[in-house]
């Protein structure tokens, strides 16, 4: 009923850039927060960066300077732009929205299917 379908992960070179997207379609009211998190093999899956419905940003320690994350709430997308990539950055990249669908009263999370961001010479 809700889906969010992520594109643009790839192979990259260190010190290039990559720009995901995420689109979320379905029976959909609202979205509130969106986020990009990304998993390591053997590691958990942690927050990259957050946008809230106002536009507020957050983003992790490992990633600020380098990542920008926007909203374009017209066509319920996300996107993670990644410049100057590091090896450090390969993992599966999950998008997440908090939404309310419609007809329901109560918020409820979704996870993008992953991508893979590679990033080696």
């Amino acid at each position: 009923q809700v889906q969010l379908v992520e594109s643009g992960g790839g192979l990259v070179q260190p010190g290039g850039s990559l720009r995901l997207s995420c689109a979320a379609s379905g029976s959909i009211f609202s979205i509130n927060a969106m986020g990009w998190y990304r998993q390591a093999p053997g590691k958990q899956r942690d927050l990259v960066a957050g946008i809230s419905s106002g536009g507020s940003t957050n983003y992790a320690d490992s990633v600020k300077g380098r990542f920008t994350i926007s909203r374009d709430n017209a066509n319920n997308t996300v996107y993670l732009q990644m410049n100057s990539l590091k090896p450090e950055d390969t993992a599966v990249y999950y998008c997440n929205a908090e939404l309310k669908r419609r007809y329901r009263d109560s918020v409820k999370n979704y996870w993008g299917q992953g991508t893979q961001v590679s990033v080696s010479s």
